[in-house]
């Protein structure tokens, strides 16, 4: 729903600039496919592709692995569209902010914790085993800089927050610390409070919303903790939206986004009907 929408109000901050930039929504692992949304985009006559992941932190699991299903789809096109892509957004200024904001929105409705009594906050990424930090996978590193970074904006000292990984299975060992013995620990320890937060998460999903809003909360409370505090993701947070909008803009620069003329509409009228008439 959330990632939905964000496209759509990316593409109407375009047409607010008076920029000619078609936003679509492509799925790694769901609809529309990531052939569905290039064949789409394709009709209607495109000729410069920008890929901008939803990931702001780069992980050959995630980034390079949608990365990939594109180059295989272009890969049987004939008439292949230039071509860019955003590596990775993790320390991203507009980034931060975003995330700083929608952080201290929560604690304007719920009060800060109180910090000096031990409260803390967590900011849970995604994890991945261990073995691909260990071939050279940056997403560990990148995790880290963005919790350092937000935690820096908030006014927080290290020992005030801490990064964890969720979402592990198997036997291997995956990023550490994990998040959910994190949890039960600092309930165990007298924590009173715990707001946790997914800044690699821009939508919420079930991974946040039940592993982490709803799991991670019963391991707190079962363990000591008092009061658990889910910060909900990005969503559709307008400072994100902005940020979105900048990360975009500086990876289009150079491409003519200017309104089209009479001529050039109807040049890419033409192309959209040659090209469904080929694929029909």
């Amino acid at each position: 729903h959330y990632s939905r929408l964000q496209a759509k109000e990316l593409g109407e901050k375009f047409v607010n600039h008076g920029e000619v930039v078609l936003v679509d929504l492509a799925m790694r692992y769901g609809e529309p496919s990531t052939q569905q949304a290039l064949e789409a985009l394709q009709k209607q006559g495109m000729e410069r592709l920008l890929l901008l992941p939803l990931y702001p932190q780069y992980s050959a699991t995630t980034s390079a692995s949608s990365f990939d299903e594109v180059f295989r789809v272009l890969g049987t096109w004939r008439n292949q569209p230039e071509l860019r892509l955003v590596k990775h957004y993790h320390d991203n200024p507009a980034y931060i902010s975003a995330l700083r904001d929608q952080v201290l929105s929560a604690w304007d409705k719920d009060g800060r914790p109180d910090f000096a009594k031990g409260d803390r906050l967590v900011m849970s990424f995604h994890g991945l085993p261990k073995r691909n930090l260990m071939k050279g996978d940056p997403y560990h590193c990148e995790c880290l800089k963005t919790g350092r970074l937000l935690g820096e904006s908030l006014g927080l000292e290290p020992g005030q927050y801490l990064v964890t990984f969720q979402s592990r299975f198997g036997k291997a060992e995956w990023l550490k610390p994990y998040t959910a013995p994190t949890i039960e620990q600092l309930g165990k320890e007298g924590c009173q409070r715990v707001d946790i937060f997914c800044p690699g998460f821009p939508a919420d999903c079930l991974e946040t919303l039940e592993e982490i809003a709803m799991e991670a909360r019963e391991i707190f409370l079962e363990h000591g903790g008092k009061d658990y505090r889910y910060i909900p993701c990005l969503n559709s947070n307008p400072k994100w939206m902005d940020a979105l909008y900048e990360i975009a803009q500086a990876h289009l620069s150079g491409w003519s986004l200017g309104q089209e003329s009479e001529e050039e509409l109807a040049q890419r009228d033409r192309r959209a009907e040659l090209a469904k008439s080929k694929i029909a």
